[in-house]
Order: C-alpha cells, then sequence, then structure tokens
C-alpha cells in the first residue's frame, strides 16, 4: 500500500492533556508507517499550514514523542485563528490543498474545540470539491467540555479536577481565618457560555454546608440580591462563604458580568474578570472582607495534577483518530462514549463532524440545583468520574519533567502567503 505524509495541528486554548492527544496522534502513525510516511506539525496550528511553516515529527525521538504525554500546553504552538467563510475567502482553503499537495499530505488531523470542528469539515468538504483525495480528521480537545456528541472533552477532566482540589484547599483556609479575618472568598474559572468547570468546584463540598456555599452559572441569570442574600446566610451559618463563579456569568438581558467591550479573534467577547466584579458587589452590599483569585491559565496548565482518566482519554482520541484515518472515515471525530458510572466505563466512537461544528453543549437544568447555586446528584454523578486518578509527571530538581522538541522545520516548496 502506498505511503502518504500526515499533517497535524494543534487550535484555540491549550489544555494540560492536548500533547497527550498528539502522543497518541504520531505514536499510532509510527505504527502504521506502511500507510503512513511523515507526520508533519503545524507551527502555532492551522497558521502553519498555510504559511507552510512544517515542523518535521519524523525527525523526534520516540522518546521525546513519549515525553508529550506528560507536558501541558501546545507543544507544536496553536493559535486562535479562525478560517474565513468558504465562499468569500476560498484562497485561503486552496492555499492548504496547495500545501498538502506539494507535502503528499493525505491525512489532516486538527485539535482543537468547535470552531477547529468547523475547519476541519470546511478542509474535507473543499478537497472533495477540488478532488484531492484527504481524510480529515477533527481531534477533541476543549477545557470547557462544550463539545456534543462525546461523553466528556478531553482537557475538562483535568481543569475539573485542579477546580474542585483548589476551592477544597482555599475553603479550609478561609475557614481557618474567618473568625477575625477575610469571610468572602471567590474563585473565578473558565466557562464562557458553559458553567462545566464552575460545576466541578462544587465536587469540594460533599455535604451540606461544605463548601462551595454558591456556584455561579453562565446558564442561571445573574440576581445581585438573590446573590447578595445567598452570600449573607452563609457568612452567618458558617462564619465564612466559598464561591466559585465562571466567567461567563451574565444578567438576564444576556450582559456578561464582566464584559471588557472587546472581541477576540474567534469574534468572542473578551471577559474582563468577574471575581474582582463580584467581590465589589460584595464589599458595597455587605461589607465583608474578602479575597478573590482568578485562576486563569494555572487550570488549564496544571499537568502535575491532571486526571488520570483524562490523560487517558486524550491519548485515546488521538490513537483513534489515526485508525479512522486509515479506514478512510472521513469528517468524523473520535467521540468518548461513556458505558458506565460505577465503575466508571468508557469507549471511543466515530461521530459525524457536521454533527460537532459550530455546536455548544451547555449544562442541563437538572443538573444544577433547583436553586440554581448548585449542583445535582445526577451532575455529580456525571462529573465524579471524570478527575479519578493521578497520572503525575516525573520530576528533577524538584520540578516536573517536560518535552523537549527538536522542531526541526521541513523545506519550503512554495512562494510566501499572507494571512
Amino acid at each position: 500500500m502506498a505511503q502518504h505524509n500526515a499533517f497535524y495541528a494543534q487550535s484555540g486554548g491549550v489544555t494540560a492533556v492536548i500533547n497527550a492527544s498528539a502522543c497518541g496522534v504520531i505514536e499510532a502513525c509510527r505504527r502504521h508507517s506502511d500507510q503512513i510516511g511523515k507526520v508533519y506539525a503545524g507551527h502555532n496550528g492551522i497558521i502553519g499550514a498555510l504559511t507552510e511553516d512544517l515542523i518535521d515529527v519524523s525527525q523526534e525521538s520516540d522518546e521525546a514523542i513519549a515525553a508529550l504525554r506528560h507536558t501541558p500546553a501546545g507543544a507544536f504552538g496553536s493559535c486562535r485563528y479562525k478560517l474565513k467563510d468558504i465562499e468569500t475567502h476560498r484562497a485561503q482553503y486552496e492555499r492548504l490543498i496547495e500545501v498538502f499537495k506539494a507535502h503528499d499530505i493525505r491525512y489532516f488531523f486538527y485539535n482543537g474545540g468547535g470552531d477547529s470542528a468547523d475547519t476541519c469539515l470546511k478542509v474535507s468538504q473543499l478537497s472533495e470539491k477540488m478532488g484531492y483525495p484527504l481524510t480529515a480528521i477533527h481531534v477533541p480537545k476543549t477545557v470547557d467540555n462544550d463539545l456534543p456528541i462525546t461523553d466528556n472533552s478531553p482537557g475538562f477532566g483535568s481543569v475539573a479536577k485542579y477546580i474542585a482540589t483548589s476551592t477544597l484547599e482555599a475553603s479550609l483556609d478561609i475557614a481557618s481565618m474567618c473568625a477575625t479575618s477575610t469571610k468572602v472568598f471567590v474563585l473565578e474559572v473558565m466557562g464562557r457560555h458553559a458553567g462545566w468547570i464552575a460545576a466541578a468546584g462544587a465536587l469540594a463540598g460533599e455535604k451540606e454546608g461544605d463548601a462551595p456555599h454558591l456556584v455561579i452559572f453562565p446558564e442561571v441569570a445573574f440576581d445581585r440580591a438573590a446573590v447578595m442574600a445567598r452570600v449573607e446566610q452563609s457568612v452567618k451559618d458558617h462564619g465564612y462563604c466559598v464561591i466559585v463563579v465562571s466567567e461567563g456569568a451574565r444578567y438576564e438581558d444576556g450582559t456578561f458580568l464582566a464584559d471588557s467591550g472587546n472581541t477576540d479573534a474567534f469574534g468572542h467577547r473578551q471577559l474582563g474578570g468577574v471575581a474582582p466584579t463580584l467581590a465589589g458587589m460584595i464589599k458595597q452590599d455587605l461589607g465583608y472582607k474578602y479575597h478573590w483569585a482568578v485562576a486563569d491559565y494555572l487550570q488549564r496548565a496544571a499537568r502535575h495534577l491532571a486526571s488520570k482518566t483524562d490523560v487517558e482519554q486524550a491519548y485515546a482520541v488521538g490513537e483513534k483518530a489515526v485508525e479512522l484515518a486509515i479506514a478512510g472515515d472521513n469528517a468524523k471525530m473520535p467521540a468518548i462514549k461513556r458505558t458506565g458510572d460505577a465503575p466508571y466505563t468508557w469507549t471511543v466512537e466515530a461521530a459525524p463532524l457536521a454533527e460537532v461544528a459550530n455546536r455548544e453543549k451547555f449544562m442541563p437544568r437538572d443538573f444544577i440545583r433547583e436553586d440554581g447555586f448548585g449542583i445535582t446528584e445526577e451532575c455529580r454523578r456525571y462529573l465524579a468520574p471524570l478527575i479519578l486518578g493521578e497520572d503525575f509527571p516525573p520530576f528533577e530538581n524538584g520540578l516536573p519533567k517536560v518535552a523537549h522538541l527538536a522542531k526541526q522545520r521541513v523545506e519550503r516548496k512554495l512562494p510566501a502567503f499572507s494571512i
């Protein structure tokens, strides 16, 4: 059987385990060397394909590739760059096909979230129209856990573990100081439209009265008076109040509490910090001393506290992506299917990209408590298995060891292209 090359790229916000997916893709490609020749990685995501800035992954040792499994962030560089509409910006897509032709790339693996699924689908459609044989597979990734069809999104379980752990540890800190000091602690977590990460913070509390005392979701309209009443009651009952709030918390009219007025490269509203905004309200309305923290990049980069389940699933979807590609299963995404809760069991199956692209999975209302400030037992059953297990990286001199790649570039064959 003829050999052809593969292209792999990382897109959007990186995670603690996206490199585990890269490891799964690359190691699977190496096992199928009878069909897949070289693997080229796009430097800084899809931009690497457009500008023909390709990394020759075949030059990396097996040890370096294996080390990707315990290395956070995007080893090949990611980007927030959304390909324009295919009808009006056809040149970009044609450029991709030109690059793929020049380097005999017949397999396209795009590791990202919903926007990346859309790009992968469009590339697949255009290659078919242009008569170029390309198999395009989307490798799922997003800390927001908002991809449809799949039980959960690789990257989420590790963020959930970090947030639940941080909420637990911070609540012990404030509980020990609240008699004479801080009464309220606010932890801001990621989640623009979906409250999955905020919900994970609730795993820190197992019984009535445990922190967090409030979880504020994007799916539930923010009611200042109701929130303040709950904060006040919590301080009266427990001496303190711990709040986990999603960055996407919004009012009834859809306005974000922390809307900065700007947008990012994908056209999403840029959010400016809901934790200090909410803490300021509490100080103004109730007068309590407070502290706040924004988990920000720490939550998605914390490979040292990754969920073993998440690492295994991230690797598995990368591996499955290659199996789908060599079977000719085009325009698909390897999706995680839950087959049992206790113990948690799962498998990986193919999902059509047309049913994934540009769709978001929000928290179901029956996962959110009736009062809107916490999670239900059904939600806990869903979340709890995703944070199970530890997969500590190797340490050296007290710090985690990470992969160091050569990132040798492939010689360009085409004229420069402006993006």
